[in-house]
């Protein structure tokens, strides 16, 4: 669709697969697994407001959930905090999930930590991934804060849309090529018979 000028930064797909190919950072398997575990420390959904009571509630209502989820799945402990340190993240939880990520393939990591990095969140991208989110609900919970401000005081329709429906975009590329690159696929051969 594009005409004269090919904009690579909108072709999010054909980025992570060129990614994937040239690993133009020389990262292997193990460094990709450390990236992405380094997030878990920092987890958008792991750190709660104090204040106002309105963005307090909603976070509850909207997060605690997703986190239930999480620790039930994985059997897991992570926990969430108002603390500037977050919570502590145990070291069995962490070596759980580096199990986890262990079983994904190079070019499906490179897809789960485009993720992660777009919604600041190893936790919704695990809910993505294992499709207990869309990616509109991941996109909405990793905005929560943001979302709340902007049916406060309003949306700029130019700046605040555009940024979602990108991010939308950018999450769905990423969740996509995790699941094709995550798939295995046998051909049948049809026997001819003379």
């Amino acid at each position: 669709m594009q005409k004269d000028t090919l904009k690579f930064y909108t072709m999010h797909l054909t980025t992570l697969c060129n990614t994937a190919l040239d690993n133009p950072t020389q990262r292997d398997k193990g460094q990709i697994i450390a990236a992405g575990l380094k997030f878990l420390e920092t987890d958008t959904i792991c750190y709660r407001v104090e204040e106002p009571p309105g963005l307090v509630e909603l976070q509850k209502n909207e997060w605690d959930p997703v986190l239930d989820w999480i620790e039930k799945r994985y059997n897991v402990l992570i926990g969430s905090s108002s603390n500037i340190m977050g919570p502590q993240i145990p070291k069995e939880t962490k070596d759980t999930f580096h199990q986890h990520l262990r079983s994904y393939n190079f070019w499906a990591l490179t897809g789960l930590e485009f993720i992660i990095t777009q919604l600041k969140s190893l936790v919704l991208s695990f809910g993505l991934v294992d499709r207990h989110l869309t990616v509109e609900q991941a996109v909405l919970l990793s905005r929560l804060e943001e979302e709340y401000q902007i049916q406060r005081w309003g949306n700029v329709e130019w700046a605040h849309d555009y940024d979602m429906y990108e991010l939308r975009s950018r999450t769905a590329a990423g969740a996509l090529f995790v699941h094709l690159s995550s798939e295995s696929s046998t051909v049948k051969h049809k026997l001819l018979q003379d």
